[in-house]
């Protein structure tokens, strides 16, 4: 089969591997509509260590092609959206609170990030695909599950790690998709101030369409400063770090509320080094939380997300940027994610020709009915 992923470091493009082979607790996927991400870019330079001969991708919808004897849930043809983590359940480590995504060691369940082929590819491999998959309802268009799959997911974590409550002040510190979502989700938990802080005129605007009530710019200044210019001199309940290099950890400490809490969902380059402002953490005793997580795996928590959109609670289109069409996209999308040109959020691929056809022609409910025959 054909895929597209990491020939080598720093080089990527058209793989030929065997079809992988369905276990009995397992599925085959065929992708519909993908989405490469930038912990995908981040795989190709290294991030996951020396990788060779493997194929890129952790966001996909497809339909299922086979499935093993095992498996009671789904079945063959099939509307899933899957989750980009997907825990091996039978691992101990899945046991321990907070640890979906650490199943046998430190993001352990992120399998489509180097330990497995991903998901850009003819057919993929699900493992346990009754515990890491989720059916597509019919009221949600497929291109806003695949949004949900890691960016809503991700930005939603960091939500629920800062433990937002009603009427709180939170600043969002990176408005990509994983921040707007954030963003989103710090509104729907009740937050009531909400300050997003980026630069691209894009995300700005969908930050504001998600709810933000002002959108700061770091090009302006120091982060903290303009907050705290803002807040009159108080500081934000929380802060949720979804961008930034290293000296932005330092600045959400700095300015988040003693008793607060600072919830981090950002990748770092492994070879940077953090350093914390000593002062602005009390000496250590300002109970200023700093919190790291990480996406949490599987399909129960997915189909909680594709239950806000089904309800109107969500609309993640938003973050949509370029809809791309056909293998060739690929590619596009995965260079569109490398380069980040200013007008980008999240590029996606529609891989299945008839479905980029129906959509084109019936909108996403003929999709729907394609998969779901029926009224």
């Amino acid at each position: 089969m054909r895929g597209f992923g990491m020939i080598d470091v720093d080089h990527v493009g058209w793989l030929d591997h065997p079809r992988p082979i369905c276990g009995p607790l397992d599925a085959i996927v065929r992708p519909t509509i993908v989405a490469p991400c930038t912990s995908d870019v981040q795989v190709s330079h290294g991030w996951a260590g020396q990788r060779s001969d493997c194929v890129l991708g952790h966001e996909a919808v497809g339909i299922v092609e086979e499935v093993g004897a095992d498996v009671r849930r789904f079945h063959r043809g099939d509307l899933v959206a899957v989750p980009c983590v997907t825990p091996d359940w039978l691992a101990p480590g899945v046991q321990h609170p907070r640890s979906l995504a650490h199943d046998e060691g430190e993001q352990a369940s992120f399998k489509f990030a180097g330990q497995k082929d991903g998901v850009m590819a003819e057919v993929f491999h699900v493992n346990q695909a009754d515990a890491n998959l989720a059916h597509v309802p019919k009221a949600v268009a497929p291109e806003s599950a695949l949004m949900a799959v890691d960016m809503m997911s991700t930005g939603f974590r960091a939500v629920e790690v800062a433990e937002i409550g009603f009427g709180e002040t939170v600043v969002v510190i990176g408005i990509g998709p994983v921040g707007l979502m954030a963003v989103a989700g710090s509104v729907l938990r009740g937050a009531g101030r909400v300050i997003a802080v980026g630069t691209r005129d894009r995300a700005r605007q969908a930050a504001i369409d998600y709810g933000a009530t002002e959108v700061l710019s770091y090009k302006d200044g120091s982060i903290g400063d303009q907050v705290a210019g803002l807040l009159k001199g108080q500081s934000p309940d929380k802060v949720i770090v979804a961008g930034g290099d290293q000296t932005t950890l330092a600045e959400a400490v700095r300015m988040v509320r003693p008793g607060g809490i600072v919830s981090n969902v950002n990748f770092y380059d492994t070879t940077s080094v953090l350093s914390l402002p000593l002062a602005s953490w009390g000496m250590g005793m300002a109970d200023k939380d700093i919190r790291g997580s990480y996406c949490p795996g599987g399909g129960q928590r997915l189909a909680a997300m594709l239950a806000l959109i089904e309800y109107g609670r969500m609309d993640p289109t938003k973050l949509i940027t370029h809809r791309l069409s056909g293998w060739d996209g690929v590619p596009q999308a995965f260079d569109l994610m490398t380069r980040k040109p200013p007008d980008l959020i999240k590029p996606i691929v529609y891989l299945d020709r008839t479905t980029v056809q129906c959509l084109t022609r019936e909108g996403c409910a003929g999709f729907v009915r394609l998969i779901h025959p029926g009224p």
